[in-house]
């Protein structure tokens, strides 16, 4: 009887629960934002892949794309460069880049390249590693191999110049008609009093002479990335302003008759920005690209949905009109991009607008959106778009119909990350029964954007089925794949390096932590408590956290200025982006505004960068809920948990969406990527691996290596109710 009327209780509180559901899911159909880029063939953006910064560049007949590797570790992936013969078909390239003394290369950031009378081509990018400094490279061809300007990683452009405190970051190098090279640098510039110019010295290329700040007054609401061109007799210095964050990043210009200025601002600033639909989200950090007297602005927008803060960006290109010299008109995005402006040699793509199905396909729904990353969104040619499978468990496969028997020669499949190996089977059929082997990457781990892969088969139909990937929790996800009747020459044909890194480890839908009081008395020294999760171990305290019965009675931990550590490491699955739950009851007497961790199971250390960082908090600063260290990622509670009342708090990340929910209720979510850095982390509950210490009570936390769902939710909810 007491079972069964346990039973009715749970079915009544899951049906309440799928009430309040449903109406926070009409609210988001009605609230959700409606895009115009899901179509078929969109020209923007012109790369498959999170990119920011790009500078775009013609050496002989091949055009470059340098660019921040964007969605990790605060815009920290691999150096890489994209080419193409005709703007419309872009390959991957990994460069190779001697590393510092010190450490390897993380940051890459805002590269730009100059090919100088000598025929040598000098790259230069901004790092924070070692300063927020500006270094050198040099190299035979505009790929690489790079050789360092200075072999003591002496910066050319270092921080605190031209002025003490000033970051060197987002450096743009201008060649005048006379031959002379000048540099434009500078970022957070309204905080730090402005750009800086100076003249690349043209006999090393390797440091600055005659630099300057240029004065706040010259260039209005500035941001960073200041890029300089010349129009007949003026010289254009082109910036983004306001917050790279969220909408209101946008492009502006001023004008001046010498490379130092004085600058006059543009008549029409800004002249690029968010549009009214939003389909051109948060716009800036630009190059321009000349063909002839037609100009072309190549710059970066967010991802829509859009992840958290502007991390993962997209290189996009429209057409730059000058009214006259000094004056630049309105650019108007869009999505369909440019005409094509060069005659390409690659083929009919005979798998656009075809049939696709999928093992599963991921439905975002969140507080803010209500987005579906469909099947036939890998074959729309359109790289705004992209198939995600509905969870990152493997393996997960998509089957296109392409209507008839047709010869098939080529398959090209660009993956979700380009810098990370992924590991797949092709299989092409007839009838779609009977499947044979087309080709079988099932141990590859060269990454490459896109993959390509060629035979010589008649089928109707081609499954391409995802089994591993070299990160932790990345999806089964393509922006597109192409099919093709016949071989067409690639340009350059350039081929990475195979990565020694085994492939990811999955999630094996495991509770791996249970700190559970149950058969404790309040007299336990709590020297050690056993974890009764699959992971095994056992806490061990530092400082002063006791076992105790509160004022309701019920037995409970107290953490006043300590924390509990279990001596088993991260298990890999948590790695990068992994997914995972962390459920807890606690009572905070007195909620402040920073720390108040009450777990986390990272190494801030390793890379000490945004989005590395994650942990579970219960303060009503910006930290709030989920703390990426910066703001502009951190997750907050919508509604603050009361204090002094006993609180069911849940943080879930699904690989895609983050969420916090707070008595079964959904309160906040975000859309976010990880990297989460754990070589060297420790479960801790209580604190930090800094401190920031929760001083409150806690009478259970459970942690799994997979995210929960609502109703999973609500029924851990009831069965870990603290009792008095």
């Amino acid at each position: 009887m007491k079972n069964n009327i346990i039973s009715i209780l749970l079915l009544i509180v899951l049906f309440s629960c799928r009430q309040k559901l449903a109406q926070k899911e009409e609210v988001i159909e009605q609230t959700s934002n409606v895009i115009t880029n899901n179509s078929l063939g969109i020209g923007n953006p012109i790369l498959p892949g999170y990119f920011a910064d790009p500078t775009i560049k013609k050496f002989g007949d091949i055009y470059y794309i340098y660019a921040t590797t964007d969605n990790e570790m605060l815009a920290s992936g691999a150096p890489t460069v994209w080419y193409s013969n005709d703007l419309q078909n872009w390959y991957n390239y990994t460069m190779e880049i001697p590393p510092f003394t010190s450490m390897p290369i993380t940051n890459f950031w805002a590269p730009d390249i100059i090919e100088s009378e000598d025929g040598k081509y000098y790259l230069y990018f901004g790092n924070c590693e070692i300063g927020c400094n500006i270094y050198g490279y040099v190299s035979d061809t505009p790929v690489g191999p790079w050789t360092k300007l200075d072999d003591n990683d002496k910066p050319v452009i270092p921080n605190g110049y031209p002025r003490e405190g000033f970051p060197s970051l987002d450096a743009q190098f201008f060649k005048d008609t006379d031959g002379k090279i000048y540099g434009y640098w500078g970022t957070w510039v309204h905080y730090n009093g402005g750009y800086a110019v100076g003249e690349l010295d043209a006999k090393t290329m390797a440091n600055m002479v005659n630099s300057k700040n240029i004065p706040l007054t010259q260039t209005p609401d500035p941001f960073e990335a200041a890029y300089m061109m010349k129009k007949g007799d003026k010289y254009i210095l082109m910036y983004s302003g306001d917050s790279c964050h969220d909408e209101t990043y946008n492009v502006r210009y001023s004008y001046g008759d010498t490379p130092y200025g004085p600058f006059t601002e543009g008549t029409n600033n800004p002249i690029l920005s968010t549009n009214e639909d939003h389909s051109t989200h948060g716009p800036g950090h630009h190059s321009v690209l000349q063909d002839g007297d037609v100009y072309y602005i190549v710059y970066h927008k967010h991802d829509y949905p859009m992840t958290r803060g502007g991390l993962s960006r997209q290189v996009c290109i429209d057409k730059m009109i000058f009214e006259n010299d000094s004056t630049i008109k309105t650019v108007i995005p869009k999505s369909k991009g440019i005409e094509n402006i060069v005659k390409s040699n690659v083929p009919k793509n005979i798998a656009l607008n075809t049939n696709v199905t999928a093992s599963s396909y991921y439905h975002l729904k969140s507080l803010e959106y209500n987005y579906e990353y469909k099947p036939e969104y890998a074959t729309d040619n359109n790289n705004a778009t992209i198939w995600k499978a509905g969870n990152n468990s493997l393996p997960q496969d998509l089957t296109i119909d392409l209507g008839s028997i047709q010869k098939i020669k080529r398959i090209t499949t660009q993956f979700e990350f380009s810098s990370y190996y992924y590991q797949y089977t092709l299989e092409y059929s007839k009838d779609g029964k009977t499947w044979k082997m087309y080709a079988d990457k099932s141990n590859n781990q060269t990454p490459e954007s896109p993959m390509i892969d060629d035979n010589n088969v008649n089928a109707r139909y081609m499954k391409l089925t995802v089994t591993g990937t070299e990160k932790s929790g990345l999806y089964a996800a393509v922006w597109n794949i192409k099919i093709y009747s016949s071989l067409f020459d690639i340009p350059l044909q350039l081929k990475n390096k195979k990565s020694d890194i085994a492939p990811a480890e999955r999630s094996k839908k495991e509770m791996l932590v249970n700190l559970n009081l149950t058969n404790l008395s309040k007299d336990e020294s709590l020297s050690s408590i056993k974890n009764k999760g699959a992971l095994g171990g056992s806490f061990t305290k530092k400082g002063d956290v006791t076992l105790t019965i509160d004022d309701e009675g019920v037995i409970a931990i107290k953490f006043t200025n300590g924390s509990l550590f279990l001596d088993k490491p991260v298990p890999k699955t948590l790695a990068w982006n992994g997914s995972y739950t962390i459920a807890t009851w606690v009572k905070n007497p007195e909620i402040s505004n920073a720390g108040e961790i009450l777990a986390s199971w990272c190494d801030r250390h390793e890379f000490g960068l945004a989005n590395s960082y994650n942990a579970l908090a219960y303060n009503s600063g910006h930290y709030g809920a989920a703390p990426h260290l910066d703001g502009h990622f951190d997750m907050k509670y919508n509604k603050l948990p009361k204090a002094n009342v006993w609180h069911h708090i849940v943080l879930t990340f699904d690989g895609v969406v983050e969420k916090i929910y707070v008595d079964g209720v959904l309160d906040n979510a975000q859309n976010m990527f990880l990297s989460s850095a754990i070589a060297n982390a420790k479960i801790i509950i209580g604190s930090s691996d800094i401190g920031e210490n929760y001083s409150g009570y806690m009478s259970s936390l459970r942690m799994y290596d997979y995210a929960l769902n609502n109703d999973e939710i609500t029924i851990l909810l009831l069965k870990t109710k603290p009792k008095n």
